[in-house]
């Protein structure tokens, strides 16, 4: 089953509520929620408090994608907000297996991003410990990017991978994936698709997704 996180990052944010409940009744499958920090990436987006506020709104998987230097030191406080996935950046922390046994303690799923100039490689001995591996179709900071076509490759290697080790995991993919290329990217082995403008793009919700869901 292929399913749909779409990235608040896109989200009007002075309707960011209405925008929540709308995802849910129009049949998505997880909100993507881009923690920036402006050190790992040169942006700064919203942290612990707007998803303590929202996580009342939806019953909606909340899969949190930390893109902060560090970020072991804060996971239990994104975990207490209402986080159900976390993910942590392979190039962010330096004891990344201390990390992840970290999170799994807390009772979340754990999820590994790379970003992407780093080798699916580097996944070798945690592909086995991880739930997801979240491919990153464009450099992270910034919504509305243009998906990188190397990608494609990549996302192979992982499930590839995946199946060396008899895993069976959350294949996800963030960056410029629209209606254009997101049959490519199911078809390549991704079975999350995180999309942000297509989905929010002039506030047509549930057409956005329609649209996407057509390439399913």
């Amino acid at each position: 089953m292929i399913k749909l996180a779409p990235s608040i990052l896109s989200a009007d944010f002075a309707r960011l509520g209405e925008e929540i409940k709308s995802l849910e009744k129009h049949g998505v499958d997880m909100v993507h929620i881009d923690v920036m920090d402006g050190n790992f990436v040169p942006n700064i987006s919203f942290g612990i408090p707007v998803i303590k506020a929202i996580r009342n709104l939806t019953k909606l998987t909340f899969d949190v994608h930390l893109m902060i230097d560090t970020p072991s030191r804060y996971v239990k406080d994104f975990a207490d907000a209402g986080a159900d996935i976390i993910t942590i950046h392979y190039e962010s922390e330096v004891h990344l297996d201390r990390a992840i046994k970290y999170i799994k303690s807390l009772g979340k799923k754990v999820g590994v991003a790379i970003n992407p100039s780093t080798k699916v490689s580097v996944l070798e001995y945690l592909v086995s410990e991880v739930d997801m591996i979240l491919v990153m179709s464009v450099n992270p900071g910034f919504g509305g990017q243009s998906f990188i076509a190397y990608s494609l490759d990549k996302i192979t290697e992982v499930k590839e991978l995946s199946k060396k080790h008899n895993k069976d995991i959350m294949i996800e993919v963030d960056g410029g994936i629209d209606k254009s290329n997101v049959k490519s990217v199911i078809n390549a082995g991704a079975n999350v698709i995180v999309a942000g403008s297509a989905v929010f793009r002039d506030g047509k919700i549930k057409e956005n997704i329609s649209l996407l869901k057509e390439g399913f």
